[in-house]
């Protein structure tokens, strides 16, 4: 009997030993309290707990955990009531202040978020806050990871995820959209017409252009060709010329030949004077068909004219 009770309480002890070991999975640290007061923090791997001393007082998780928290109402520096809604992200970095700093940390993040919120858009016009979403995600994440220390938190950052103003805001903005939209097509349109004439007026300044060249090349050939004709009936009248005087020139050669051989011949032939007072006669006579009107005849011809003058006066008186 007795060896049953103690085989009872060494089941007993290995049980609560075995149920005492605990294992720390990733990411996570457990914290450790020793008769009510913080003792350590446990990181991933096996660990042994000291049965009825020691308890584990929170599970803490160290991966970055997004919030996203519900809208909240702000007002603006011109009086403009809106709703906006942000996301929050971050990450504990201290076990034991992120356990014992804030009874509630995400409630606190919260608050301290729409605080925050509030005091940033309070400075900022409506116009400012639509457009400067990057300023005021970067103010509010910096005003909290600073605040968020002594909890053990670290912020990484806030985004505002939804801005909604008032409804008749909404219609007034939509509106302005509208007229600037219009506003931009206008202007669009008008440089797309400018455009146009500008690339119209080009094109008809370049076929001008084309046109005036095109007309003073052809004028150019126009020219050249006529020139190049003028010169070709230059040479050819140059040539016709040269042609005329070459045959003109062997014309009077060939006839000065002709009177030299015909003299030769008549000086071979030896004549006697009658004969050459006779072709003095034949060349006075070819003389006076001439159109001069003075006529100097030589001295051997006049005696020749008054020979014969004198035998036909002596053959009239001879008829009678």
């Amino acid at each position: 009997m007795g060896a049953y009770i103690i085989l009872g309480l060494i089941i007993f002890l290995l049980l609560v030993i075995v149920s005492n070991i605990k294992i720390v999975p990733q990411a996570q640290i457990y914290v450790i309290e020793r008769l009510g007061a913080y003792y350590t923090a446990w990181n991933t791997g096996p660990h042994i707990l000291i049965p009825f001393i020691d308890r584990i007082s929170k599970k803490v998780s160290i991966k970055e955990q997004v919030v996203d928290f519900k809208p909240q109402a702000v007002i603006t520096k011109d009086n403009v009531t809106m709703q906006i809604d942000t996301v929050v992200f971050f990450q504990v970095v201290d076990a034991k202040h992120y356990t014992y700093g804030v009874e509630n940390p995400l409630s606190a993040i919260e608050n301290l978020t729409a605080t925050t919120l509030r005091n940033i858009i309070g400075d900022l016009e409506l116009d400012s806050t639509l457009t400067s979403r990057d300023v005021i995600n970067t103010k509010i994440t910096s005003i909290l990871d600073m605040a968020t220390d002594r909890w053990g938190i670290k912020v990484n950052r806030v985004e505002l995820k939804n801005i909604l103003p008032p409804r008749e805001i909404q219609d007034a903005m939509e509106r302005q959209m509208k007229a600037e939209r219009e506003r931009r097509e206008k202007i669009l349109q008008a440089e797309g017409e400018k455009k146009s004439a500008v690339l119209v007026a080009e094109g008809e300044k370049e076929s001008q252009i084309l046109r005036a060249e095109a007309e003073k090349e052809s004028q150019i050939l126009r020219a050249q060709a006529e020139k190049q004709a003028m010169v070709l009936r230059a040479d050819a009248v140059r040539e016709q010329k040269i042609l005329e005087a070459t045959g003109e020139a062997k014309a009077i050669e060939l006839v000065q030949t002709a009177y030299a051989e015909s003299l030769i011949k008549l000086n071979n032939a030896c004549p006697s004077e009658r004969v050459i007072k006779l072709k003095a006669l034949e060349a006075f006579e070819k003389a006076a068909d001439g159109k001069a009107t003075k006529i100097i005849i030589p001295s051997e011809i006049q005696g020749l004219a008054g020979l014969a003058a004198g035998f036909k006066s002596i053959t009239v008186d001879e008829n009678k």
